[in-house]
């Protein structure tokens, strides 16, 4: 038996030597094949590295093909790098593939700065030359230069502009004492676990023309609607802040603000501002106070708006739309209570007026009192989605769908037919009137009764 054995292998042995290699085309005839013949990046921000894209190079012949050369035609000095089947080069010679066969190409690009305030283009290609052939594969970036903020405490009154875009990278502090001042059309641009603390006074005040964009740094198209990208803005014990005219979107928890205000003034005015796309809450309040008027919140993790341990807040004219395009959310989308911890507890104060209260569960609103502290709630005239019937008093909409244009395309705009049309309590005479309830998220002027919601709709 072990003879036998050792014959058979003796004879895999010869065979295998005597076995002819692959046959080489020198057909010129014999073409590569590309998965895409141009690849084009997003604006991807000076400095700052692309994601990698994967190009198939593929021999549709019945031989193997040898590339004599395939490189960046900018060579070493282009801004684009690519990864030629493993190897990470700006070139390469006598590549076979065998025949039927592939190999990938991956490219990424970072772009140096310059003096360019407006996006611009850097462009190169890789080049194939292959029996007297030569193909190519375009490729293209646009590139944006920025104002680099990294990991850094503001200590004096500061104000950033629309000249430029900001990215941040780690944690960016305002102190107390200091104010950070964001112009309408302002950019803000946050890198992984990237966060703006308030501990002094944020005024980020934009306008219907010129909004105010706080999101991730990441702009390629997949990452456009991703969640928790970033941390968020937190507004730390001292803090405070106003908020207009602004999109939040694609951190963790868009907003977490963890105490009431320490003098007279509110400690948070959002108004006619979008928050989506939160791998947690929209809003997060520990003990703490929030008015809201004329906002926009859908497409967060658990809460739209999750606050506990008490406190005041006051909520007119806002869309909450329930629905989660990436989550398997079971909590309400607004969820209150006076309760923090066995030994914190407050009382709460709520005023929900002029509201859409609307999502895919059957209960969208949930306010829980686990202790003996006060829970005072104004809940007036909302179209509130829930299984609370004693919420059908003051004249609030019960269970009925608001006919959004098109929750699936991010529309929560009213139709024609909508019952949220002219059911609006009477606002003309509360305090914030003139400063912010008189107009809706567009800047629509607002006639009562008003459609609930921040989309007036006349």
């Amino acid at each position: 038996m072990p003879k036998m054995i050792c014959f058979a292998f003796i004879l895999i042995i010869i065979s295998s030597g005597c076995r002819k290699e692959e046959r080489i085309t020198t057909d010129q005839n014999a073409m590569l094949a590309f998965s895409t013949d141009s690849v084009l990046f997003d604006t991807v921000f000076t400095s700052v590295g692309s994601i990698t894209k994967g190009i198939k190079i593929l021999n549709k012949n019945n031989a193997a093909i040898s590339i004599s050369d395939i490189g960046l035609a900018g060579g070493n000095s282009s801004a684009f790098n690519i990864n030629i089947n493993g190897e990470n080069a700006s070139t390469k010679r006598n590549l076979i593939i065998s025949a039927r066969d592939s190999i990938n190409v991956f490219v990424k690009v970072t772009i140096n700065p310059n003096t360019n305030g407006l996006p611009f283009i850097v462009q190169d290609s890789i080049i194939f030359n292959t029996n007297g052939n030569r193909q190519v594969i375009q490729l293209a970036a646009y590139g944006q230069n920025a104002v680099f903020i990294n990991g850094s405490s503001i200590n004096t009154n500061t104000t950033w502009t629309d000249d430029l875009p900001y990215i941040i990278n780690g944690a960016v502090t305002v102190r107390s004492n200091s104010s950070l001042t964001v112009q309408p059309g302002a950019r803000l641009y946050f890198h992984k676990d990237a966060s703006l603390n308030i501990e002094g006074n944020l005024i980020a005040n934009g306008s219907i023309n010129k909004p105010i964009l706080f999101c991730s740094d990441r702009l390629e198209s997949l990452y456009s609607n991703e969640p928790g990208q970033w941390k968020g803005i937190f507004l730390k014990r001292t803090g405070s802040g106003e908020i207009k005219y602004a999109t939040i979107k694609n951190a963790s928890v868009g907003i977490t603000s963890d105490s009431l205000s320490i003098n007279a003034n509110p400690k948070l005015i959002l108004s006619n501002t979008i928050i989506k796309n939160m791998q947690v809450a929209a809003y997060i309040g520990y003990h703490s106070e929030l008015l809201a008027f004329n906002n926009l919140f859908y497409n967060c993790g658990n809460y739209l708006i999750y606050a506990v341990g008490g406190g005041h807040y006051n909520l007119k004219q806002n869309t909450f739309a329930g629905y989660n395009l990436n989550f398997p959310r079971k909590t309400a989308a607004l969820s209150f209570s006076d309760y923090l911890s066995t030994k914190a507890y407050n009382n709460l104060s709520l005023d929900l007026t002029n509201n859409i209260i609307w999502g895919s569960l059957s209960n969208e609103l949930d306010i829980q009192q686990k202790t003996s502290a006060i829970v005072q709630s104004n809940i007036w005239n909302n179209l509130i989605k829930t299984t609370v019937t004693t919420y059908a008093s003051n004249d609030n909409i019960l269970n009925t769908d608001p006919a959004f244009v098109s929750q699936r395309l991010e529309n929560f705009e009213l139709t024609s037919g909508s019952p949220a049309l002219k059911k609006g309590y009477d606002l003309s005479t509360d305090v914030y009137f003139n400063s912010y309830l008189n107009r809706d998220i567009k800047n629509m002027t607002r006639f009562f009764p008003s459609s609930l919601g921040c989309y007036e709709k006349n």
